[in-house]
């Protein structure tokens, strides 16, 4: 079955209704989910007017609940006012409170099983705030919402770079980098690259924080005593993890392209070199339990009702939402069910696991003898 799709319209004054309604009508969207937008018909019909003809004519299939939603149609759940003023490319309270809102009713949808998977349209985080005091971003909140940590990663095809501290001031940065919570991001990190991506062992890549990632203490001690170790330590958990890299050097020779992912010591640091490499690159929320994208531009007010707004970020956003959650499940199901073992001790004492596989030729049966990285296999009787 084709699952369902939630997809948040976002701030009601920036491009959130133009490149969802782009990245929908376009392609094989409808074949591969049923989406469910969370918004406004009177609102989208007023982005609808400054597109091209061929978007005039979209018809809404007006649900109140994802289990509604029809294939093949743009099922929509009304979640705030018709009388909901447009003005675009405008920050407005109202804009603030109608982005909350639609957030708002597809989190409880998602905490109910009615829908699959998020995708969240650019909201103004300075608004939404005015009305949820305390709000600094979609990241934050879903962790908020769906309990336990969380890890900012933006994706693309080629590169995923993942943020030790999210949305924080400059100022406070240097108190945030701890052993502790990079070691805590580099297994979430790890968690992810093998259960949402489908990596067996990723390598990852570490940034320094400091200029010449410290120049040996001179310019700083965090990679010596704080970023090092990290990494030492992530080692030895069986993380495959390399640095600290100074990351001028690290982006501007190439050298990220030997690496499954990066992970970052801060925001600009991380995202300036992903985007001016790639602007239609993914935000994926790793960490949690449910499935969150988002597209890695913001409001785009400058351009908003120009007809301009680029959809491709988006449309890789609900691919890489469906891509996750097949893989999710390819993963778990290859776990559900593990092989049996026994352990025994080997010949210095030492426990060891033998695996057992049952599925053999009759009389009898593999056993795999497991001892770090290296598999044996005998084959005993089943006498």
């Amino acid at each position: 079955m084709k699952p369902i799709i939630a997809i948040t319209a976002g701030d009601t004054n920036g491009v959130g209704y133009e490149v969802i309604i782009k990245s929908l009508l376009t392609g094989y969207m409808f074949e591969i989910m049923r989406p469910v937008i969370y918004g406004n018909a009177a609102v989208a019909k007023h982005h609808i007017q400054t597109l091209d003809d061929e978007y005039r004519n979209i018809t809404w299939n007006n649900i109140d609940s994802p289990e509604q939603a029809k294939d093949g149609r743009l099922n929509l759940i009304t979640c705030y006012t018709d009388n909901t003023p447009v003005q675009l490319g405008q920050a407005t309270p109202e804009s603030g409170r109608a982005a909350l809102a639609s957030l708002e009713r597809a989190c409880r949808d998602l905490k109910a099983g009615k829908v699959q998977a998020l995708i969240t349209a650019p909201v103004n985080k300075e608004n939404v705030a005015q009305a949820k005091p305390g709000f600094t971003g979609h990241t934050e909140y879903l962790a908020e919402q769906f309990g336990g940590d969380q890890l900012m990663m933006l994706c693309s095809e080629n590169l995923r770079v993942a943020l030790v501290c999210n949305h924080v001031p400059l100022s406070e940065i240097p108190a945030q980098i701890t052993e502790e919570r990079i070691l805590a991001k580099l297994t979430m990190l790890n968690n992810s690259l093998k259960r949402d991506f489908g990596m067996e062992k990723p390598r990852i890549a570490v940034l320094a924080l400091n200029p010449h990632a410290g120049d040996a203490g001179l310019l700083g001690k965090e990679e010596q005593e704080i970023i090092a170790p990290a990494v030492a330590k992530a080692n030895e958990q069986g993380i495959w993890t390399f640095g600290p890299y100074a990351a001028d050097g690290f982006f501007g020779t190439g050298h990220f392209t030997q690496f499954d992912a990066v992970l970052a010591m801060y925001h600009d640091q991380g995202l300036i070199p992903f985007k001016t490499l790639d602007m239609s690159g993914v935000n994926y929320t790793a960490g949690l339990s449910i499935v969150r994208t988002s597209p890695d531009h913001g409001t785009g007010y400058d351009i908003a009702g120009k007809n301009c707004a680029d959809p491709s970020s988006m449309r890789n956003a609900i691919y890489m939402a469906i891509d996750v959650l097949r893989k999710r499940a390819e993963y778990d199901e290859l776990r559900a069910n593990p092989l049996p073992f026994i352990e025994r001790a080997d010949t210095e004492g030492k426990p060891r696991r033998e695996f057992i596989d049952f599925k053999t030729t009759t009389g009898g049966y593999n056993r795999a003898n497991v001892q770090g990285d290296n598999i044996q296999t005998t084959k005993e009787n089943n006498e």
